[in-house]
């Protein structure tokens, strides 16, 4: 059983992704309202080996001997990739020992602002940034950002990412009604894309119960409407349309693992990852898949967000 990497598990977007972890849980430049991986308990800008690289670099050597190419090697995990300071390093590992496997990074952007860190994602096939809001009262309240970080400042990373970056940018924007689907925001929102130039614009919202109770995702109607709104030819939805519902699991193992779990008790996330020792995004995965199936349901506890069969 692996630490720092995890998967492959089934992604619309990368197919059959190998996760490579980079930092502990949830060490994150931001806070968000949405996020399935819970609240941020390390709120922070400062980069440093949070991992070791030796102990990266030790799993995905084993994975290469032992398994089949998946393929994307994903960056992404548990809180944001890129406060690893050594992600370069990690990235030119990968390059060098599996060449003709693409590199996709699951990143935030924050810390794009850094020409260090746009220098060590440049080699990257795919970087997939976020960007919720680019007004910075609305970015305050849906991301929560660390200390220092503006929504200026984070937009301008973004732009200048572009400028050095010859690959593919794929733009995640998540919608919560009531947060930033309103003219001003999605207008300021267009302004950004415009500058930023990203190849593709994706639109989310939200799919299981983020970290503030009360949040209700964007209907697909209404993200149809937002695409409408804006009038660019590069984007697209990306949220729980029925072909990611049915998508179907890697590991039928894993499946079978949670259900059994949570058949004799209703589990959160994190109740799941320490019985059941797998990854916090692999869990994830599989619970998309299972709600998508309708075999289980979430419901809000005292302690947060409980999975449990559904018995309708």
């Amino acid at each position: 059983m692996y630490k720092y990497i995890f998967g492959p598990v089934p992604s619309r977007r990368l197919g059959m992704s190998l996760g490579v972890d980079l930092v502990p849980k949830k060490v994150c430049s931001l806070d968000c309202v949405y996020c399935e991986v819970g609240q941020t308990t390390k709120l922070t800008t400062e980069r440093r080996e949070y991992i070791p690289y030796d102990k990266v670099i030790a799993e995905l050597e084993d994975y290469f001997v032992n398994n089949p190419n998946p393929d994307y090697i994903t960056f992404s995990g548990s809180g944001e990739p890129t406060l690893n300071i050594r992600i370069g390093e990690v990235l030119q590992f990968v390059k060098q020992k599996k060449p003709d496997i693409p590199v996709a990074v699951l990143t935030n952007g924050t810390l794009l602002y850094d020409e260090n860190v746009r220098k060590e994602l440049l080699d990257a096939h795919v970087v997939l940034p976020s960007l919720d809001a680019a007004t910075e009262s609305t970015f305050q309240k849906i991301n929560r950002p660390a200390q220092g970080l503006t929504a200026d400042k984070y937009i301008q990373g973004l732009i200048d990412f572009r400028k050095d970056y010859a690959g593919q940018i794929w733009l995640e924007v998540f919608i919560i009604p009531g947060y930033n689907d309103n003219a001003k925001d999605l207008n300021a929102l267009k302004e950004a894309f415009g500058k930023i130039q990203p190849d593709q614009v994706q639109l989310n919202t939200l799919d299981r119960p983020g970290t503030v109770k009360g949040i209700s995702p964007a209907s697909h109607e209404s993200l149809q409407k937002i695409i409408d709104f804006w009038g660019l030819p590069n984007v697209e939805i990306i949220a729980a349309a029925p072909e990611r519902k049915e998508l179907k699991s890697y590991r039928k193992d894993a499946e079978t693992a949670i259900l059994g779990t949570i058949t004799r008790r209703p589990c959160t996330v994190d109740d799941l990852v320490k019985i059941l020792g797998l990854h916090i995004n692999e869990i994830n995965k599989y619970l998309d898949v299972l709600e998508g199936e309708g075999k289980i349901q979430s419901v809000w506890q005292d302690r947060g967000v409980f999975y449990q069969i559904n018995n309708k």
